[in-house]
């Protein structure tokens, strides 16, 4: 390791000398090493990827006659307001509302594992663990697999979709919302601990007020997704327009698909515009 002399402001007779040590540089050559390794690893790992997934481009250009006769069966939509569109309107707003449900009730258990599960506001490990683990689990399960299991249990319609967003959002959001408030700015938590302020007074009037926008943002970003994923948990009887567009599929009746589908994508349009501009507020 390689030192260098710096003198010391002289505070008697005679200035003294101090060896200050230099870091050593970094190797390139490791550096090199270990990017190229990296780079081999991850084309290694595409190539295997295509090989078992049955990538093949050649297929998809053999197979557009398929494509070309599926699209030709869906054009023109159905338009029948009475048999088509107005049934359509009223499903694709019940999948809104199985997404807006499941997304604003699971807002009490998601607050509930942000506090425990953040490092800043749970000290014992314990149960910082446990709480992980729990919001693992949520989030690993897929909500189709809730909604089947809720369908089991309480039957057929948009219920038990409501309750599968619920329980997946939950741990979703508590995995954002806990990283988020381990991000913040720990000024006014260590101002108001200083203070003598309790555990729940700092929580509630130094963690939430810091970051309720960027919360706020993350659950509208969450309401997007699950009105999406509303529509899929129709397809397993949960409700929703995703249930007729199952049955067309079912009866090849592609025109009336596509007809769902433009209701769909215009519910989707209108949900991302209204989130997109109250996001664009909080962040003013």
């Amino acid at each position: 390791m390689t030192t260098l002399l710096s003198p010391v402001e002289p505070s008697g007779p005679c200035s003294e000398v101090r060896r200050v040590a230099v870091p050593p540089r970094q190797r390139r050559g490791r550096r090199g090493l270990v990017t190229a390794g990296l780079t081999v690893a991850v084309v290694v790992a595409h190539l295997v990827a295509i090989r078992e997934t049955d990538v093949s481009p050649a297929a998809l250009v053999t197979g557009w006659d398929g494509m070309v006769r599926f699209g030709s069966n869906a054009v023109p939509p159905d338009l029948d307001w009475d048999l088509v569109v107005r049934p359509g309107i009223e499903a694709a707003m019940t999948t809104f509302w199985i997404g807006l449900l499941g997304t604003t009730l699971s807002i009490p258990v998601a607050l509930l594992l942000t506090v425990l599960g953040a490092r800043n506001t749970t000290p014992n490990v314990i149960v910082y663990q446990a709480t992980r683990s729990v919001m693992s689990f949520l989030r690993a399960v897929p909500d189709i697999v809730f909604a089947l299991i809720f369908v089991t249990a309480v039957g057929l319609g948009p219920f038990p979709g409501v309750l599968a967003i619920l329980l997946h959002n939950a741990g979703v959001m508590g995995k954002l919302w806990s990283e988020t408030l381990e991000e913040m700015d720990q000024g006014p938590v260590t101002a108001l601990r200083t203070n003598g302020a309790g555990r729940v007074q700092v929580i509630a009037h130094a963690v939430l007020p810091s970051v309720v926008p960027q919360l706020v943002g993350l659950l509208l970003y969450r309401l997007d997704v699950n009105v999406r994923s509303s529509l899929v948990l129709g397809l397993v009887g949960a409700g929703g327009i995703g249930f007729l567009i199952n049955k067309s599929i079912k009866l090849f009746q592609f025109d009336e698909m596509a007809t769902y589908i433009v209701i769909v994508l215009v519910l989707i349009i209108a949900v991302d515009q209204v989130s997109g501009a109250v996001r664009r507020r909080l962040a003013r």
